[in-house]
């Protein structure tokens, strides 16, 4: 059997946006994924469907495997041909046992590549404001494990040095060892008054620094509850946090906010200004069981006078089977074209075709009254590609008219078939402030994947809703909606979230 090839990737800090590009497309690609506790798990969302996942802890001291048991399951699925990529947070070399996992696979002969992170003795800082050389402060760093200061007993730490140099410390794996660091530099000659800074979870929205002396931060960091993981760096560089802190000034950071549908476009803005967005789809937009009632319509597509798109996804399904029946666009001529909402619209621009028509408003009742109210539809004939799921409200109405419309079923929102699991976590250990639904079914669906316990676990979470049919849906649950936009749309709603936010009784800091 051909041996497969082992992948020691680094995941980075933590912000999902500083993994790389060559690590994504590993993780996308592997068969085996061995995985440590210090990264984000949304990265775990990037992997192939039927990829084996393999917890392998790491998590302050305690560990679900051994090292030589992790060496031994690299090796194995390695041996048994599959892709494997090992997974940890910052840089699989600095500090992170990667040069021990790759000496054992080179032993057995199998084929490794390393692929770099962002280590957390870089990001953590900046995250932070505090640049690890500056040439009014340090011209240099250095990075030092601190869990030597008392776990060896010949620790390989020159701590007389360290206390002498001008250079910025860092320590990695210190909170626990922190009373050790401070009497260790202290006694070799480090000015007791010297500036240190403690950064916990550094670049994701629950970071949170505090700023002392190397005489005192053994007191702040218990004082503040302060526990690992955490960076620690020491140097006058930590003064420039006053004027360089960024992150933690972002108007939305803090918050932590639920997407329940496929994916966080459209919610970009969120990001910049610095809340986390955590995507947990409840829905996924697949074809119709049949595509029988939509080739029926599009075999007679020149009959009809109007043609109605409800939303992006009905354009995309609808002209994928459009294009895959030989039909060309121009046998849309004449037809005019209606768009629920802006993103509906521009996605039937990217087909090279101009709407005729976007409602005002966005249910049903909106739209007879684009149309010009229900004596409008007398003799029209409407051909609407919608969701297989979908009101009966607007296709009553022309009927009821003297109109003729056609409603082909063209995709299907359904259920997916990830677990809950990890969400009742986030949601009980609050690392969700906010959950947002742009439809009934991503409500009804969360509801059914988290099962019984899914309304007590919002009950403290601030809930954004689409528009009223969503928001009904929510209160019949006996759940307050909080936010609510006039006009239903992700756009709308996003800007509505962003002004609740800055609510100064909403604020996270």
């Amino acid at each position: 059997m051909t041996k497969g090839k082992v992948s020691l990737v680094g995941a980075g800090p933590g912000d999902i946006g500083l993994l790389t590009i060559k690590g994504l497309k590993c993780l996308q690609r592997a068969d085996v994924v061995v995985y440590d506790f210090h990264l984000n798990v949304q990265i775990l969302d990037y992997i192939k469907g039927g990829a084996e996942l393999i917890y392998a802890g790491k998590r302050g001291g305690r560990h679900d495997m051994t090292q030589d048991e992790i060496n031994s399951v690299l090796v194995s699925k390695a041996l048994e041909g599959k892709n494997v990529c090992r997974l940890k947070g910052g840089d699989p070399f600095v500090f992170g046992r990667g040069g021990e996992e790759a000496e054992v696979l080179t032993g057995e002969g199998i084929e490794f590549e390393v692929v770099p992170g962002i280590s957390s003795a870089i990001a953590v800082p900046a995250y932070a404001g505090i640049p690890l050389t500056h040439r009014d402060y340090a011209s240099s760093f250095v990075v030092v494990p601190g869990n030597e200061a008392s776990t060896k007993k010949e620790s390989s730490i020159d701590w007389a040095a360290l206390a002498r140099g001008n250079g910025t410390i860092v320590f990695l794996m210190a909170i626990k060892n922190i009373e050790d660091v401070s009497e260790k530099l202290i006694e070799n000659g480090k000015a007791p008054d010297t500036p240190v800074a403690v950064i916990r979870w550094g670049t994701r929205s629950e970071q949170r620094t505090i700023v002392s002396t190397i005489r005192d931060i053994p007191e702040a960091i218990k004082s503040s509850e302060i526990r690992p993981p955490a960076v620690i760096v020491v140097g006058d560089v930590v003064n420039l946090r006053d004027k360089l802190n960024w992150f933690e000034k972002k108007p939305l950071f803090g918050q932590r906010i639920l997407v329940t549908r496929e994916h966080s476009e459209g919610f970009e803005t969120l990001e910049e200004l610095g809340a986390e967005v955590t995507v947990f789809p409840t829905i996924k937009v697949v074809p119709p069981e049949s595509w029988k009632e939509l080739d029926t319509a599009i075999s007679k597509v020149s009959t009809y006078k109007w043609l109605v798109f409800t939303s992006a996804s009905g354009v995309r399904f609808f002209f994928q089977r459009f294009f895959e029946l030989d039909r060309d666009v121009r046998d849309l001529f004449g037809i005019k074209i209606c768009a629920i909402g802006s993103k509906t619209a521009a996605e039937v621009g990217k087909y090279g075709l101009r709407v005729d028509l976007i409602p005002d408003s966005f249910r049903a009742e909106g739209l007879i009254k684009a149309f010009g109210g229900p004596d409008a539809f007398r003799g029209l004939k409407i051909l609407l590609p919608r969701a297989a799921a979908a009101r009966e409200v607007f296709p009553a109405k022309v009927r009821e008219s003297g109109g003729e419309i056609d409603v082909p079923v063209t995709y299907r929102a359904i259920k997916p078939g990830s677990q809950g699991k990890r969400m009742k976590r986030f949601l009980r250990e609050g690392k969700i402030t906010m959950a947002t639904f742009t439809s009934e079914a991503t409500f009804t669906n969360f509801r059914e994947m988290l099962g019984d316990e899914a309304g007590s676990l919002l009950k403290n979470v601030t809930i954004a809703a689409i528009g009223p049919v969503t928001a009904r849906a929510i209160e019949k649950a006996g759940l307050k909606v909080d936010i609510m936009p006039k006009t239903a749309t992700v756009d709308a709603m996003v800007e509505e979230i962003i002004r609740y936010s800055l609510q100064p009784s909403s604020r996270i800091h």
